[in-house]
Protein backbone atom coordinates (compact mmCIF):
# COMPACT_ATOMS: atom_id res chain seq x y z
CA UNK A 1 0.00 0.00 0.00
CA UNK A 2 1.38 3.69 -0.63
CA UNK A 3 2.07 5.80 1.88
CA UNK A 4 -1.40 8.39 1.76
CA UNK A 5 -0.04 12.10 2.29
CA UNK A 6 -2.21 15.05 3.12
CA UNK A 7 -0.59 18.23 1.99
CA UNK A 8 -1.61 21.92 4.41
CA UNK A 9 -0.79 25.24 2.08
CA UNK A 10 -2.38 27.96 1.33
CA UNK A 11 -0.86 28.74 -1.54
CA UNK A 12 -2.28 26.82 -4.34
CA UNK A 13 0.48 26.65 -6.30
CA UNK A 14 2.78 25.10 -3.89
CA UNK A 15 -0.04 22.43 -2.90
CA UNK A 16 -0.56 21.85 -6.71
CA UNK A 17 3.57 21.68 -7.09
CA UNK A 18 3.95 18.99 -3.96
CA UNK A 19 1.37 16.85 -5.57
CA UNK A 20 2.39 16.29 -8.63
CA UNK A 21 5.63 15.89 -7.80
CA UNK A 22 4.84 13.18 -5.24
CA UNK A 23 2.71 11.64 -7.37
CA UNK A 24 5.79 10.33 -9.63
CA UNK A 25 7.21 9.04 -6.25
CA UNK A 26 6.95 5.62 -6.50
CA UNK A 27 4.98 4.33 -2.94
CA UNK A 28 3.22 7.64 -2.35
CA UNK A 29 -0.20 8.92 -3.17
CA UNK A 30 -1.57 12.39 -2.05
CA UNK A 31 -5.38 11.77 -1.03
CA UNK A 32 -6.33 15.08 0.41
CA UNK A 33 -5.25 18.88 0.06
CA UNK A 34 -5.83 21.58 2.72
CA UNK A 35 -5.40 25.54 2.51
CA UNK A 36 -4.70 26.11 6.20
CA UNK A 37 -4.93 24.40 9.70
CA UNK A 38 -8.38 23.92 10.31
CA UNK A 39 -8.93 22.28 6.84
CA UNK A 40 -5.92 19.98 7.61
CA UNK A 41 -7.36 18.82 11.11
CA UNK A 42 -10.96 17.92 9.41
CA UNK A 43 -9.39 16.57 6.26
CA UNK A 44 -7.00 14.31 8.77
CA UNK A 45 -9.78 13.11 10.32
CA UNK A 46 -11.61 12.28 7.57
CA UNK A 47 -8.72 10.93 5.36
CA UNK A 48 -6.29 9.22 8.04
CA UNK A 49 -3.30 10.16 5.91
CA UNK A 50 -0.11 8.50 6.37
CA UNK A 51 2.06 11.66 6.58
CA UNK A 52 0.83 15.28 6.83
CA UNK A 53 2.99 17.94 4.84
CA UNK A 54 2.20 20.89 7.03
CA UNK A 55 3.09 24.67 6.20
CA UNK A 56 3.79 27.37 8.77
CA UNK A 57 2.12 30.40 8.10
CA UNK A 58 -1.52 30.29 6.86
CA UNK A 59 -4.41 32.47 7.21
CA UNK A 60 -7.19 31.20 9.29
CA UNK A 61 -5.44 28.37 11.33
CA UNK A 62 -2.08 28.60 10.73
CA UNK A 63 0.42 25.49 10.70
CA UNK A 64 1.93 25.84 14.50
CA UNK A 65 -1.46 26.48 15.85
CA UNK A 66 -2.88 23.06 14.51
CA UNK A 67 0.58 21.00 14.86
CA UNK A 68 -0.60 19.84 18.48
CA UNK A 69 -3.63 18.27 17.05
CA UNK A 70 -2.58 17.07 13.89
CA UNK A 71 0.38 14.88 15.46
CA UNK A 72 -2.00 13.51 17.85
CA UNK A 73 -3.42 11.85 14.48
CA UNK A 74 -0.38 11.44 11.84
CA UNK A 75 3.44 12.17 11.81
CA UNK A 76 3.69 15.38 10.30
CA UNK A 77 6.65 17.14 8.22
CA UNK A 78 6.96 20.71 8.31
CA UNK A 79 7.42 22.07 4.73
CA UNK A 80 7.79 25.88 4.62
CA UNK A 81 9.83 28.54 3.71
CA UNK A 82 9.51 30.10 7.41
CA UNK A 83 13.30 29.67 8.76
CA UNK A 84 12.85 31.81 11.57
CA UNK A 85 14.61 30.07 15.02
CA UNK A 86 11.89 30.28 16.73
CA UNK A 87 9.46 28.54 14.91
CA UNK A 88 12.04 25.57 14.10
CA UNK A 89 12.49 25.11 17.44
CA UNK A 90 8.34 25.66 18.49
CA UNK A 91 7.47 22.92 15.55
CA UNK A 92 10.31 20.47 16.91
CA UNK A 93 9.22 21.42 20.76
CA UNK A 94 5.22 20.56 19.56
CA UNK A 95 5.80 17.46 17.85
CA UNK A 96 6.91 17.58 14.37
CA UNK A 97 8.86 14.54 12.95
CA UNK A 98 10.69 16.95 10.38
CA UNK A 99 11.41 20.19 9.26
CA UNK A 100 12.29 21.01 5.49
CA UNK A 101 12.90 24.53 4.19
CA UNK A 102 12.02 24.97 0.49
CA UNK A 103 14.69 25.98 -1.37
CA UNK A 104 17.02 23.45 0.95
CA UNK A 105 15.74 19.87 -0.72
CA UNK A 106 15.78 18.33 -3.91
CA UNK A 107 12.84 16.46 -4.84
CA UNK A 108 14.63 12.95 -4.16
CA UNK A 109 15.48 13.97 -0.48
CA UNK A 110 11.95 15.47 0.37
CA UNK A 111 10.22 11.58 -0.52
CA UNK A 112 13.18 10.56 1.51
CA UNK A 113 12.15 12.61 4.21
CA UNK A 114 8.35 11.38 3.97
CA UNK A 115 9.06 7.84 4.30
CA UNK A 116 11.50 8.89 7.56
CA UNK A 117 8.73 10.66 9.39
CA UNK A 118 6.36 8.30 8.96
CA UNK A 119 8.58 5.41 10.27
CA UNK A 120 10.01 8.21 13.28
CA UNK A 121 12.88 9.36 11.88
CA UNK A 122 13.34 12.83 12.28
CA UNK A 123 14.72 14.66 8.71
CA UNK A 124 15.65 18.22 8.87
CA UNK A 125 17.34 20.48 6.30
CA UNK A 126 20.06 22.58 6.90
CA UNK A 127 18.80 24.99 8.67
CA UNK A 128 16.24 23.83 10.83
CA UNK A 129 19.27 21.20 11.54
CA UNK A 130 21.42 24.31 12.54
CA UNK A 131 19.04 25.65 14.53
CA UNK A 132 18.76 22.61 16.67
CA UNK A 133 22.32 22.45 17.06
CA UNK A 134 22.95 26.34 18.39
CA UNK A 135 20.07 25.09 20.88
CA UNK A 136 21.62 22.03 22.18
CA UNK A 137 25.32 24.18 22.16
CA UNK A 138 23.24 27.04 24.27
CA UNK A 139 21.40 24.29 26.65
CA UNK A 140 24.76 22.33 27.53
CA UNK A 141 26.51 25.95 27.71
CA UNK A 142 25.72 25.81 31.70
CA UNK A 143 26.77 22.31 32.59
CA UNK A 144 30.26 22.75 31.20
CA UNK A 145 33.75 22.84 33.07
CA UNK A 146 36.19 25.47 33.03
CA UNK A 147 38.46 23.18 31.31
CA UNK A 148 35.74 22.72 28.63
CA UNK A 149 34.86 26.44 28.26
CA UNK A 150 38.08 26.73 27.56
CA UNK A 151 38.59 24.23 25.08
CA UNK A 152 35.36 25.39 23.43
CA UNK A 153 36.61 29.30 22.95
CA UNK A 154 38.01 28.44 19.68
CA UNK A 155 35.32 27.48 17.03
CA UNK A 156 34.91 23.35 16.53
CA UNK A 157 36.21 22.84 13.44
CA UNK A 158 39.90 24.69 14.13
CA UNK A 159 39.74 22.76 17.99
CA UNK A 160 39.01 19.72 16.38
CA UNK A 161 41.36 20.38 13.45
CA UNK A 162 38.01 19.55 10.52
CA UNK A 163 37.54 20.71 7.85
CA UNK A 164 35.01 22.79 6.36
CA UNK A 165 33.27 20.29 4.54
CA UNK A 166 34.19 17.75 7.48
CA UNK A 167 32.48 20.20 9.71
CA UNK A 168 29.06 19.95 7.85
CA UNK A 169 28.86 16.31 7.69
CA UNK A 170 29.45 16.66 11.64
CA UNK A 171 26.75 19.11 11.36
CA UNK A 172 24.22 16.54 9.99
CA UNK A 173 25.45 13.66 12.25
CA UNK A 174 24.93 15.90 15.45
CA UNK A 175 21.43 16.25 13.36
CA UNK A 176 20.26 12.78 13.57
CA UNK A 177 20.89 12.69 9.86
CA UNK A 178 21.77 9.13 8.55
CA UNK A 179 24.47 8.34 5.61
CA UNK A 180 21.96 8.37 3.41
CA UNK A 181 20.56 11.52 4.17
CA UNK A 182 23.72 13.65 4.37
CA UNK A 183 25.02 11.93 1.25
CA UNK A 184 21.68 13.48 -0.40
CA UNK A 185 21.99 16.99 1.80
CA UNK A 186 25.46 17.76 0.81
CA UNK A 187 25.32 15.87 -3.14
CA UNK A 188 27.78 13.31 -2.60
CA UNK A 189 28.08 9.67 -2.71
CA UNK A 190 27.23 7.56 0.54
CA UNK A 191 31.08 6.18 0.47
CA UNK A 192 32.23 10.25 0.38
CA UNK A 193 30.29 10.09 3.47
CA UNK A 194 31.96 7.19 4.87
CA UNK A 195 35.27 8.24 4.65
CA UNK A 196 34.54 11.88 5.94
CA UNK A 197 33.17 10.35 9.05
CA UNK A 198 36.13 7.85 9.44
CA UNK A 199 38.35 10.97 9.50
CA UNK A 200 36.04 12.73 11.51
CA UNK A 201 35.81 9.77 13.98
CA UNK A 202 39.72 9.90 13.67
CA UNK A 203 40.41 13.65 15.21
CA UNK A 204 37.78 14.03 17.19
CA UNK A 205 39.06 10.79 19.37
CA UNK A 206 35.69 8.51 18.61
CA UNK A 207 34.38 5.35 18.08
CA UNK A 208 30.85 5.60 17.40
CA UNK A 209 28.35 8.62 16.64
CA UNK A 210 27.24 9.30 20.11
CA UNK A 211 30.78 9.38 21.46
CA UNK A 212 31.26 11.97 18.53
CA UNK A 213 28.35 14.20 19.03
CA UNK A 214 29.42 14.58 22.52
CA UNK A 215 32.51 15.84 21.91
CA UNK A 216 31.36 18.21 19.12
CA UNK A 217 28.86 19.56 21.19
CA UNK A 218 31.58 19.94 24.07
CA UNK A 219 29.57 17.33 26.49
CA UNK A 220 32.16 15.44 26.79
CA UNK A 221 35.92 15.49 27.66
CA UNK A 222 38.62 15.03 25.57
CA UNK A 223 40.64 11.92 25.55
CA UNK A 224 38.27 9.31 24.44
CA UNK A 225 39.80 6.83 22.42
CA UNK A 226 39.15 5.72 19.24
CA UNK A 227 39.33 4.78 15.38
CA UNK A 228 38.18 6.06 12.16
Amino acid sequence: MPLRVLVADDNPVVRAGLTALLATAEGIEVIAQAADGGEALHLTRLHTPDVILLDVRMPGVDGISALPHLVRLAPVLMLTYSRETEIVREALLLGAGGYLVHGEFTPELLVTAVHDVHVGRPHLSPTAAGTLLSDLRASSHPQRTVAQSSQQRLPNHIAFGLSSREEEVMDLIASGMSNQQIAATCFISEKTVKNHINRIFAKLQSATRSEAIARWLGTARPGVSGHG
